[in-house]
């Protein structure tokens, strides 16, 4: 279904601080999962007794706090979904992609919680957390693209102005 401009403009969208919230969050994910790697290098480096080289040092540091701050903004996230709710479905949708759609949010939602705890887990406890925490990576990976995807879709082929609820608030 191709919506015009002014049923595209009447969307009922979120509000701005959702918008913000999950545009922040996101960028926090994204740069957790390109320097996530310096906390294990650094990590490995302490227990055998290496030097811990100063940009490894600080973009662990950088990984724990974004952690530790992304938890914090989910729980205001799910605060503010459960306060304000989410905007319907686009209209003559099926109800297994709305289903679809219902699953992989509840799923980030539970990423963005289990994945900071098992993080912190794995940083005062070790393993089996730690181990828990790198499984996330690739779960994250494929759900960040399968969710462009899904928004792609439907401002491109669907044209039904979905996307526009996260970018325009109500």
């Amino acid at each position: 279904m191709t919506m015009t401009r002014d049923q595209i403009d009447g969307v009922r969208g979120y509000t701005i601080y959702q918008i913000g919230l999950h545009w922040l969050i996101a960028a926090l994910v994204f740069m957790q999962l390109i320097f996530g790697e310096s906390m294990t290098e650094a990590i490995d480096a302490v227990e055998e007794a290496k030097p811990v080289s100063a940009l490894t040092g600080n973009l662990a540091g950088m990984h724990y706090y974004f952690g530790i701050a992304i938890l914090a903004l989910v729980a205001v996230r799910l605060a503010l979904r459960l306060k304000n709710g989410a905007p319907p479905p686009p209209t003559e949708i099926s109800r297994a992609i709305e289903l679809a759609g219902s699953v992989s949010h509840w799923l980030f939602y539970a990423l963005l919680v289990v994945v900071p705890v098992t993080g912190l887990l794995g940083y005062y406890y070790g393993d089996p957390y730690g181990e828990w925490h790198s499984y996330a990576k690739p779960v994250f990976i494929g759900l960040i693209a399968l969710h462009i995807a899904a928004s792609l879709y439907h401002q491109f082929w669907r044209k039904d102005g979905l996307l526009m609820r996260m970018l325009k608030p109500k």
